[in-house]
């Protein structure tokens, strides 16, 4: 996203005297070269946004008469191996505050710039309004801005290493937050669009004002107190946010809408900096439609949801959604920019360099779970078998291309593509297995996920994607999760999750659907509306009853589904696809399974078959092993078969029945509020509880007792009963007995209002 990546344009070879001219996205003009063998490279420019970027290119500096695209990719999740490092990034963060000083060090690779000497330079980053120039501190404007400051040296030895002890920039010190940029010493002074290294973004604090250095507390003291008046002028954003899911268990599981934080990730060691004592952090996937918003959500050892009323490391919402939104380039929505500016630099005003955690968490409260809903999910596994949205499990071997899930109201199409099973000496059996699943909602790019010879194939809009050097894509309406090449995640706007797994050769694939779908789907995988009876609904709109389908009639419920020439989004790429789906109708009538196989005691697989095949799953094990011949094959589809009921247990609803606080001048012990934890609250010493000392939280949502008070026997209260509408008025008054000198409550005194 940064630019200063020299991009080789392929298929291109040139005269290396010649000329090239490189245009982004139509508009953004930069000069392009040629090395000695003649290959043509384009510098990427500085942009503020993500996804893919369309390239045109000239030769004679008039015709741009050849195109292609790549990849910009947000900041954080660019690869390392490109980036100006900075050794120990808590110094660079944290300069000038109480013993945080020395040598600041930065290291990079040497060999990616082609030049004996560089020059090192600090950008600094601000959003301000164009037409005044004002800057911002925090609101809305209209724009984004990454300039030249400074350069901290030139003409440098490009030895991939640089050391500095900083000085105070009074000059540039209101520039907060910024990058480090090496570049090759020939070119000038934040020359802009040439190759270039960057660093991450970082807190500029090494470069502050000397006010800050003398007293870093007072300074971000009154930074915060700023930040706070201007927070209470801004729109409320957390009105669109999407509730935290209520266990890590369920936060994980649901993939169309969160996605792991990297900065607090289980998988990496929980290295959770903003955190503390978090294990896990996620963020919603899609930024919040009107102000770009994004929700936050951490959880602790126990995988409970932790909230900012009990610990600094609770979960906090985001002003700016940290991974940008479209249409990206102005603020909020800038990659990882806006974030930062908006509520990360907050973060270390208030809480990082002053004791003012209070004023950040009143603009960044925790969202706790009571609202949340989670997906509910259909999986095909097999050869292959289904798992409907509510629950029912049948068998349909068809051969050709097929709904998996149909919802005209939502534009929502998710199609799978069968092809029939060959065994290892080229057999061709009566039985087929998922080859592809393609995807698509409203005007989002098609997303294509094929089987490749015990890999992955993900396809954009038919042609082929490269997860070599990312793992995540933005692309247009969806978001594409690729960790390894036998797992795939596409995320669609609406919170859709499909996950496509690969094991021993078997495809799954998993379709998580949001509860706004309820009643909103046809196709294999039924109608989402919690009653299994009506899952085999035909195109025609005709219901074979589960109970009494036979399977026959379930084949040919399964057939209906297939879909139509012009609705196919699958890519036909080849001469097989061509002759086998292509050419040919999208279901194969001649082609008819075997739809029971018999369990023979002296088939030599019998033995073996029934100590892999027994438990929940174990018909779809049997019928597959029998099928291949392989026990392989059926493990991979009994180990398919126990994710999917893993899946299902962990988004199993919770009943939350909300935070309660700790009482002032009190203590509370446990942090967990959903059914079946109790709470016990107590006083400091000279204080009386009243109200509940144990409260637990009740099936139907809500909380056993009243909520507790500390209260000083020698000091009105004016408090609210959560149960009752009361106000009352304590008032205790205190004596002395002359002769013994014993204390004692004179009178206690009791009065109801009535509610106005």
């Amino acid at each position: 996203m940064l630019g200063g990546r020299a991009l080789r344009i392929l298929g291109l070879v040139l005269h290396p005297a010649g000329r090239l001219l490189c245009r982004f996205k139509g508009k953004i003009e930069t000069e392009g070269f040629i090395d000695a063998q003649g290959h043509a490279y384009c510098v990427s420019p500085l942009l503020y946004e993500t996804g893919w970027i369309l390239i045109n290119v000239s030769v004679d500096g008039i015709n741009f008469d050849r195109s292609g695209e790549y990849f910009s990719v947000h900041p954080s999740k660019a690869d390392p191996a490109f980036e100006v490092i900075l050794v120990n990034s808590t110094q660079w963060h944290h300069y000038g505050t109480p013993d945080i000083t020395g040598q600041l060090r930065l290291t990079w690779n040497s060999s990616l710039i082609g030049a004996e000497k560089v020059n090192i330079e600090l950008w600094g980053y601000r959003e301000f309004n164009s037409s005044t120039g004002e800057e911002i501190n925090g609101s809305y404007s209209v724009r984004a801005e990454l300039s030249y400051l400074y350069s901290l040296g030139r003409h440098l030895p490009n030895t991939g290493s640089f050391s500095i002890i900083p000085v105070p920039s009074e000059d540039y010190s209101r520039w907060e937050l910024g990058n480090i940029r090496i570049t090759a010493s020939s070119n000038s002074d934040g020359s802009r669009d040439v190759q270039a290294l960057w660093s991450d973004i970082h807190v500029l604090a090494w470069h502050f004002e000397q006010t800050f250095r003398n007293d870093s507390a007072a300074w971000a003291t009154k930074k915060c107190l700023q930040w706070n008046i201007t927070e209470k002028k801004l729109p409320n954003f957390l009105n669109e946010l999407i509730d935290c899911p209520c266990t890590l268990a369920q936060a994980r599981a649901d993939s169309g809408r969160f996605h792991t934080d990297y900065g607090c990730d289980i998988e990496k060691g929980s290295v959770c900096t903003y955190h503390p004592a978090s294990v896990h952090c996620v963020r919603s996937i899609q930024a919040s439609p009107t102000h770009g918003s994004g929700q936050q959500c951490c959880y602790d050892s126990a995988g409970a949801l932790m909230l900012t009323g009990d610990s600094i490391g609770g979960s906090t919402p985001d002003r700016a959604h940290d991974w940008g939104s479209p249409p990206y380039r102005e603020p909020p929505w800038v990659p990882g920019y806006s974030h930062w500016l908006y509520d990360v630099m907050s973060f270390f005003y208030c809480c990082l360099w002053s004791d003012h955690c209070h004023i950040y968490f009143s603009h960044r409260p925790s969202s706790d779970c009571r609202k949340y809903q989670p997906p509910r999910a259909g999986v095909v596994l097999g050869d292959p078998h289904f798992i409907t949205f509510d629950g029912l499990n049948y068998t349909f071997n068809g051969k050709g291309e097929y709904w998996l899930v149909f919802s005209p109201d939502a534009e929502l199409s998710v199609q799978a593509r069968t092809e029939q099973v060959k065994l290892e000496n080229g057999t061709l059996v009566k039985a087929t297995q998922l080859s592809s699943v393609a995807m698509k909602e409203k005007s989002s790019d098609v997303i294509e996920v094929r089987l490749a010879q015990g890999h992955l194939e993900v396809l954009r809009n038919q042609k082929l994607l490269s997860f070599m050097e990312q793992r995540w894509m933005d692309l247009h309406g969806v978001f594409v999760f690729a960790p390894s090449p036998q797992d795939v995640t596409a995320m669609f706007l609406s919170g859709v999750g499909v996950e496509v797994h690969v094991h021993e050769g078997a495809m799954a694939v998993t379709v998580l659907l949001p509860a706004e779908f309820t009643n909103h789907t046809r196709g294999l995988l039924g109608l989402m509306n919690a009653d299994p009876s009506d899952d085999l609904l035909t195109q025609a709109g005709e219901v074979f009853s589960p109970a009494s389908a036979t399977p026959k009639e379930i084949f040919a419920f399964g057939t209906s589904w297939n879909i139509s020439e012009n609705s196919s989004h699958f890519t036909y790429d080849s001469k097989y696809l061509l002759d086998t789906y292509s050419f040919r109708p999208n279901h194969d009538a001649a082609f008819v399974p075997a739809f029971f196989l018999p369990e023979i005691p002296d088939d030599p697989l019998m033995e073996d078959m029934l100590k892999i095949c027994f438990g929940e799953g174990a018909q779809f094990c049997k019928y597959d092993t029998l099928t291949t011949r392989s026990l392989t094959v059926g493990n991979a589809t009994l180990r398919a078969y126990r994710n999917h009921q893993a899946l299902m247990a962990s988004l199993e609803p919770v009943v939350s029945c909300g935070w309660l606080p700790t009482p002032r001048n009190g203590r509370k012990n446990g942090t967990h509020y959903v059914k079946g934890n109790t709470l016990n609250f107590s006083c400091n010493d000279g204080y009386k509880l009243y109200g509940t000392a144990q409260r637990t939280c009740l099936d139907d949502g809500t909380w056993t007792g009243e909520q507790p008070y500390c209260i000083t026997e020698n000091k009105p209260l004016l408090f609210f009963s959560y149960n009752k509408i009361v106000t009352t008025l304590l008032t205790v008054f205190k004596y002395k007995h002359k002769k013994n000198h014993r204390q004692g409550i004179n009178h206690f005194h009791a009065i109801n209002h009535k509610k106005s």
